[in-house]
């Protein structure tokens, strides 16, 4: 028994530190999905493995780099925004009229030709965009060079993403799915070694902290310490500041070398010392017996971020025209071009809408995480996202969601064991395990497919 005890003791003190992990894991997946998405989406149009994907995240998250120096500097003491809070006042009153004309416009149109129109959703779509600036102009305009990163990157990947699939994807749609396997392979490789003579490397770049004011953390109890216990610890605190400003004021006062108090005033300081031991004793207890989650508020912002556009991809796929199209492009292609389908528009816009999510999210991991940036940066990202889009059923969207909340669980989980460096070879054990036992993923068709 007397062995086991601090077994036990230690085992509940991990225990308490699971429900954070699990929570940050879950944050970090919003990530992993928003780039699965991408692998998801291009496999559901073209049955094509986008292994470039990977890299189009890494541009991203150098173009928000490339803007973040454009906003402050490479080596700024303070961020300044890229539009004054009046412009974008004045650019969001603008959006918004803008948006509600069109869409008045397009639904009417739409109507006098007997067919549905996506012109309601274009002008809600540009409104609410509109509202958020004036919104952000208001009451944070510290956030406005964020979102003008974030939005350069979803550009700039778009851009990336469409030159790839006409020079490289398009040509190889007659050929052997193979072909095609080994074209997105060699694009890949591509990017990230010409990346390395074009983009800073050495040293490897990162995004200013002074660019985010969002550095805090937002910290809330599962279980808390109990009523008397925080009392303690209040009653405590504030009397080792009184203790505190007691011997401040005697030591100016009698003009003492704080170093070599006479007997008076070491009184005084043990004083002091006994009232903040007092204090970190009360503050052991209570993380004995508490539960707290600690979320550090740039990953919050992520994982809000993610989930508001993967609302509004699914509301693109299942409640608009374009997304009818997708959808029947992705069930059999050849017939949806035969019913007057443009399936080069429509892949285009696929490959339109993976890539800026990818770009959003380099956007906001490179600048909320900090992690240095090299062209190897989507490296690792591209791996795991294609790994989760793989475990939630590749083609499947909301598969591939799934497949990155558990995929970021798994590392959370991974840590809380103690195996931090680990965390990115339980990518490649889920694969293994997945191709093992349900090769169709959770969410996807069980159905065997010759490649």
């Amino acid at each position: 028994m007397h062995l086991v005890a601090p077994l036990l003791a230690g085992f509940e003190g991990t225990l308490r530190t699971l429900p954070e992990q699990l929570v940050l894991g879950i944050l970090t997946g919003s990530i992993y999905a928003l780039i699965a998405l991408g692998y998801t989406m291009v496999y559901g149009i073209l049955k094509l493995i986008n292994f470039a994907h990977g890299e189009i995240f890494m541009l991203g998250a150098y173009i928000g780099l490339f803007v973040s120096w454009w906003a402050i500097g490479s080596t700024a003491a303070s961020a300044t925004a890229l539009i004054s809070p009046g412009a974008l006042v004045t650019l969001s009153i603008v959006l918004m009229a803008v948006g509600i004309v069109a869409g008045v416009a397009l639904a009417l149109v739409a109507k006098a030709k007997g067919k549905k129109s996506a012109g309601l959703f274009i002008g809600v779509g540009m409104s609410c965009i509109g509202l958020l600036g004036i919104v952000l102009a208001k009451y944070q305009p510290q956030a406005i060079t964020l979102v003008v990163m974030m939005l350069a990157s979803m550009i700039g990947c778009s851009i990336v993403g469409v030159l790839i699939e006409f020079l490289a994807y398009r040509p190889m749609r007659s050929q052997p799915r193979i072909s095609a396997l080994i074209t997105a392979i060699g694009v890949s490789m591509f990017i990230q070694f010409t990346g390395q003579l074009f983009l800073p490397n050495s040293p490897p770049p990162s995004i200013d902290e002074a660019v985010s004011p969002y550095r805090g953390s937002v910290h809330f109890y599962l279980k808390g310490p109990g009523k008397e216990l925080t009392a303690s610890l209040a009653d405590a605190q504030k009397a080792a500041d009184e203790r505190s400003a007691v011997l401040d004021k005697a030591v100016k006062a009698n003009n003492w070398d704080t170093f070599s108090l006479p007997p008076e005033g070491q009184k005084l300081k043990d004083a002091v010392l006994e009232k903040q031991q007092e204090a970190r004793n009360i503050q052991g207890k209570i993380q004995k017996v508490s539960v707290e989650v600690n979320m550090p508020t740039g990953q919050l912002i992520m994982f809000i971020t993610a989930v508001a556009l993967m609302i509004g991809l699914r509301h693109l796929v299942m409640k608009t025209e374009t997304g009818r199209a997708m959808r029947a492009v992705s069930h059999d292609f050849d017939a949806a071009s035969l019913m007057g389908v443009n399936v080069n528009k429509i892949v285009s816009i696929t490959f339109i809408i993976g890539s800026a999510l990818a770009g959003a999210g380099a956007m906001m991991n490179a600048t909320f995480l900090g992690t240095p940036l090299t062209s190897f940066y989507g490296l690792i990202p591209g791996v795991k996202a294609f790994v989760a889009a793989v475990l939630g059923g590749i083609g499947n969207i909301p598969g591939a969601v799934l497949g990155g909340i558990l995929m970021g669980v798994a590392e959370g989980l991974v840590i809380w064991a103690g195996y931090s460096s680990l965390r990115d070879a339980i990518a490649f054990v889920i694969l293994i395990v997945i191709l093992m036992f349900r090769p169709g993923g959770l969410l996807g068709s069980s159905e065997e497919e010759k490649v």
